[in-house]
C-alpha cells in the first residue's frame, strides 16, 4: 500500500492534470481534498497506517 505522502503526491498530480479549468468540478474536488488532507496530514497518516494494518501481508 502507498504511504500517506505518496497518496498525497498522487492527489497533487491528479489535481495538476485538471488545473487548466479551475471551474471544473473534478478540479475543485481534487483541489479541496488535497488542501484538507495536507492541512490534516497527521490524521491522514494515522488513517493510512490503520488501513494498511488491516490488509493481509504479501
Amino acid at each position: 500500500m502507498l504511504t500517506a505522502d505518496q497518496l498525497l503526491a498522487r492527489l497533487y498530480a491528479l489535481r495538476k492534470d485538471y488545473a487548466d479549468d479551475p471551474e471544473d468540478e473534478t478540479y475543485q474536488a481534487l483541489h479541496h481534498a488535497f488542501l484538507f488532507i495536507s492541512y490534516n496530514m497527521a490524521g491522514f497518516k494515522e488513517y493510512v497506517q490503520a488501513e494498511a494494518a488491516k490488509q493481509p501481508p504479501g
